[in-house]
């Protein structure tokens, strides 16, 4: 059995937001993998790495997962018809509607999240109830067919468990090993709740930039929604 996985590939993209599940996915039995854009040139992720897309939205088959990663990027696809519109047709067939990192915003952007348990990283995640979602802490969240990851490296968890949710645990499992994935990780900073005061300011004043131009682009959507028609 063919399993149809699709994930958007975008300029500015955080390329582990993509590469991470992808990895998953990929070495899952019976997967069928698409990078997806509007054309096939390929596209320079936020860290500069250069990702092929394999497909367009015209010529992507119906998929059984549809995956918007997150990143810098992603703050013009809020407002990119073409993409939302784009999603929005996927995601009425597909079995399971997912996102990495603030990938979740731009499900929002396309009217998926509403009254649904939704997570992104964490610098975005005030941003989920400008979009009518329940904004839900965790590492995984599962509403429905809705599955939406944390920041960056929860893709990984993510896909395994999207894995397990398609083929069973034991073909999670199975895929697991094959990658050798036992995170130990050398620092406890990886979330606001381990993270030192000093480093969470550090992170914030990083990240800055991209949330200031993100602010910006959901003002705009939400003003145009409280104009008049």
């Amino acid at each position: 059995m063919t399993i149809r996985f699709g994930l958007l590939v975008f300029p500015g993209i955080q390329q582990l937001d993509l590469t991470g599940p992808y990895e998953i996915f990929a070495s899952a039995e019976g997967a069928e993998v698409h990078l997806i854009w509007k054309d096939t040139s390929p596209v320079i992720s936020a860290t500069k790495l250069v990702l092929q897309p394999t497909t367009t939205f015209d010529e992507c088959p119906q998929l059984d997962v549809i995956c918007v990663p997150g990143g810098g990027g992603i703050n013009p696809l809020l407002e990119d018809e073409i993409v939302l519109s784009f999603i929005r047709a996927q995601a009425a067939q597909a079995r399971f509607i997912t996102s990495v990192c603030t990938g979740s915003l731009v499900l929002g952007a396309a009217g998926l999240l509403k009254g649904r348990k939704a997570t992104t990283h964490w610098n975005a995640h005030d941003f989920l109830a400008s979009f009518g979602a329940v904004p839900t802490t965790g590492r995984i969240v599962r509403d429905g067919n809705l599955i939406t990851a944390g920041g960056v490296t929860a893709g990984i968890d993510f896909g395994l468990a999207v894995v397990a949710a398609l083929l069973g645990q034991e073909e999670a499992e199975t895929v697991q090993l094959s990658l050798e994935y036992a995170p130990t990780p050398p620092f406890h900073s990886g979330t606001p709740e381990e993270a030192t005061a000093d480093v969470i300011a550090r992170t914030k004043r990083r990240l800055a930039g991209s949330r200031t131009a993100r602010e910006a682009v959901i003002a705009r959507l939400m003003a145009s929604q409280r104009e008049p028609v």
